[in-house]
């Protein structure tokens, strides 16, 4: 009876849950699979496979990134029980793109960072200014508010989403283009999406935030229940990026 006790504990247990599910990593805007290294080793660290993908994100608009990125991403996590996202920033609205065109019959949960899932007042601002497609390409011109903005054309979530938005801003210059609460990039309230589960706010920035070691808890946290701990969101270390 005790053997076949513990049994049940490990089977039940959020660590041998893990270890059958797949976290794809996808990384925002101008960056790279190595600004996602310290989140991917955590989330190993709990017992997940990961698969931290690297993609162009400057090279193509979003509609022609999400399918090589997430694609192959998928195929590494075959035959594991169920695949989550993990995504910052612009991140999020690949998988966005993604699965409003094609189910993942194995689907999780999602967590995003700071995703500007309404668009950013920056892009309406700076991006007809010399250089800026130049530096972040077609992608980088449909993360605004209007005409071009691919994420408010891409309608609510339909799937298991919790999304973690900053309230502190390095970059004060670019916080006067936004209303409200911002992480320096993107509102708090641009960061909602109708059909989340989920939604926390932290003191962190939109630079940092996949890197802040509190933002990793409640990312992990949510992976394995699904919800975030609320209790926590004004404990978060006030002086963290």
């Amino acid at each position: 009876m005790r053997i076949l006790s513990l049994l049940l504990f490990f089977l039940l247990s959020p660590v041998a849950r893990a270890e059958s599910e797949c976290v794809i990593l996808l990384h925002g805007l101008g960056k790279s699979d190595s600004s996602m290294a310290e989140l991917e080793a955590a989330i190993a660290d709990a017992g997940f496979a990961t698969v931290n993908v690297d993609y162009p994100s400057t090279d193509k608009p979003i509609e022609q990134l999400a399918g090589p990125a997430i694609a192959p991403a998928l195929d590494q996590c075959d035959g594991r029980d169920r695949v989550n996202f993990v995504t910052h920033s612009m991140g999020g609205i690949l998988v966005r793109q993604y699965l409003s065109h094609v189910a993942v019959d194995n689907l999780g949960r999602v967590v995003m960072l700071g995703p500007p899932n309404n668009g950013s007042e920056v892009v309406d601002r700076l991006g007809s200014f010399p250089g800026f497609h130049f530096i972040y390409g077609d992608a980088g011109l449909q993360l605004g508010t209007g005409s071009l903005s691919v994420p408010n054309k891409l309608g609510p979530a339909d799937f298991d989403l919790g999304i973690i938005a900053g309230t502190r801003s390095i970059n004060l210059i670019l916080s006067q283009m936004i209303p409200d609460a911002d992480d320096g990039k993107v509102s708090v309230e641009s960061t909602k999406l109708d059909g989340m589960k989920d939604h926390l706010a932290m003191p962190v920035t939109h630079v940092f935030m996949m890197k802040n070691d509190k933002v990793i808890a409640q990312v992990i946290h949510y992976l394995r229940h699904g919800a975030f701990q609320h209790q926590a969101e004004d404990v978060a270390d006030p002086g963290s990026a």
